[in-house]
Formats: C-alpha cells, sequence, structure tokens
C-alpha cells in the first residue's frame, strides 16, 4: 500500500479534551480489531448485528407506504415546490380529510 505523502487538514471540527486529535503516535500504538480480546471482539459484533438495518425510533409516527397515481402535470407541480413536497401533501390531506371528519363528529357542519 502507497504511504500517503498528501498532509490533510480539516476544517470541520478542532479538537476539544473529550476528542483530542490522533497523533502519529497514538495511530503506532492502536490496535486493529482482530487484534483485541475474543470477549471484547464477540461483544462488539453482537452489538453491530443487532443494530445492522435498523432505525432508531422516530420522533414523530410513522406514515404508511402507499402507492397512488397522479397526473404527471399535478406530480410535476408537486415536486416544483421543492423539498419536503410529500410532506405538504400529507398535511394537505390531513386538514382535508382528517380534521373535516373531526369537525362533522362534533356536530359542526363541514367547511370548505
Amino acid at each position: 500500500m502507497p504511504k500517503n505523502t498528501k498532509t490533510v487538514t480539516h476544517t470541520y471540527a478542532a479538537p476539544d479534551a473529550e476528542n483530542p486529535e490522533w497523533t502519529k503516535e497514538k495511530f503506532d500504538r492502536s490496535i486493529g480489531f482482530k487484534d483485541l480480546p475474543a470477549g471484547l471482539r464477540n461483544k462488539l459484533s453482537a452489538i453491530q448485528e443487532t443494530s445492522r438495518g435498523k432505525r432508531g425510533p422516530q420522533k414523530s409516527p410513522t406514515k404508511t407506504l402507499i402507492s397512488i397515481r397522479l397526473s404527471a402535470d399535478v406530480l410535476d407541480a408537486l415536486k416544483a415546490t421543492g423539498k419536503g413536497w410529500q410532506s405538504a401533501v400529507d398535511e394537505t390531506l390531513r386538514r382535508q380529510f382528517v380534521k373535516q371528519r373531526l369537525r362533522s363528529r362534533v356536530g359542526r357542519p363541514n367547511e370548505r
């Protein structure tokens, strides 16, 4: 493997007391995963396997994936609104149908 002769300057974070920048000496003293004690390797591998492919809990209620056919011009207009267009569609439908249904349950006339 060729040695990297370029000096890399990181501007994304400044070293601090809790996360100091690694020096050449620290890299020289470090060991690879295969050199860790077997018990620690097994624990780390188990943690990795249980978390593989899983997302953490969502902050808001999970949405349901559906398939819907829309006219091309409608879809183009929605996408043209930019990032978050799907959430905007969800909120519009919620206002129109879910809240309207709740209003009708309490005896109010439907508003348009």
